[in-house]
């Protein structure tokens, strides 16, 4: 049986046109490299070189060999070197959902830092509603998902919690008045809210806060994205709530004014969403390992 080991040799043998050129650049002796050569002849029933004091010479049929050797020893040859690269992280390719809040809130910094690191594994982020991204990891678009609380999975996906936020009620300059007291839920429903549209992750929530309250959430104003929030109630077109970490600056330079509620909106979750079922890639590997660091 011919070995892959025989035509590796016959390519070094046929490339340099020297046995002992081949045994020097395979790290051989050259009486095995001829044996070989010899077995190779044999299984293959004709003669591939033709041996004189000059060197060697190919036959026609070690000229045809050759011909298909050379292009699979380079294929060959280029995928370790591809799996080299990757291994060293100097090629890749990362894929990766995110709903949108996750990027402001952590995703941006997680990936500068990887990037200027590892500036040749190339990035792509998908960003939309966390079911949206959900679907995307379990049809195999992205890598893995980056997502916000709640968030509904079924095996084989896992999440990982990594790192805990508090959404806080705001209002423009129209609603400054709102920031005398703690308000209980009840009194606020009166006055428009601004919150994302239906089918989100962030909206059924709210939905099951004012349930938990017994009351109804029904927002005046319904945004497309996370980052149009902030605009809207910035221009007094509802009150609304919002990340506290993204609302400080606004508060901070009084655009925007907290609401404090009797009743606080519970704490929230991103979380690292995988695939038990599918293998990561080295890159992919090392940068959910950095995603995991505190």
């Amino acid at each position: 049986m011919i070995t892959y080991d025989y035509y590796r040799i016959f390519y070094y043998v046929a490339l340099y046109r020297s046995f002992t050129k081949a045994a020097e650049i395979l790290g051989n002796n050259q009486p095995n490299i001829t044996r070989c050569m010899n077995n190779l002849e044999n299984e293959l029933e004709c003669k591939l070189f033709i041996r004189s004091n000059r060197g060697v010479t190919l036959t026609p049929e070690g000229e045809r060999l050759l011909s298909h050797v050379s292009i699979a020893y380079e294929h060959l040859q280029y995928g370790e070197q591809e799996i080299k690269r990757d291994k060293s992280l100097e090629s890749g390719r990362i894929t990766i959902g995110a709903s949108e809040t996750v990027l402001p809130l952590l995703l941006l910094k997680k990936l500068e830092n990887f990037h200027e690191e590892y500036p040749n594994v190339h990035l792509k982020i998908s960003s939309h509603s966390t079911p949206h991204v959900i679907s995307s990891l379990e049809d195999g678009l992205v890598d893995f998902a980056v997502v916000t609380t709640p968030v509904a999975i079924k095996k084989p996906l896992y999440k990982i919690s990594l790192h805990s936020f508090r959404e806080i009620l705001i209002g423009g300059s129209k609603y400054k008045f709102l920031t005398d007291r703690p308000y209980h839920l009840a009194e606020l429903v009166e006055y428009p809210f601004v919150s994302l549209g239906k089918h989100t992750a962030t909206r059924e929530l709210y939905i099951q806060y004012f349930l938990n309250h017994n009351l109804s959430f029904k927002p005046d104003m319904e945004a497309a994205t996370a980052n149009q929030i902030l605009p809207l109630i910035i221009h007094n077109l509802g009150i609304g709530f919002y990340p506290e970490e993204l609302a400080s600056n606004a508060i901070k330079e009084k655009k925007v004014y907290p609401i404090h509620l009797a009743d606080p909106f519970p704490q929230r979750h991103i979380c690292l969403i995988m695939d038990k079922s599918k293998p990561l890639s080295i890159a992919v590997q090392k940068f959910v390992s950095k995603l995991q660091e505190k």
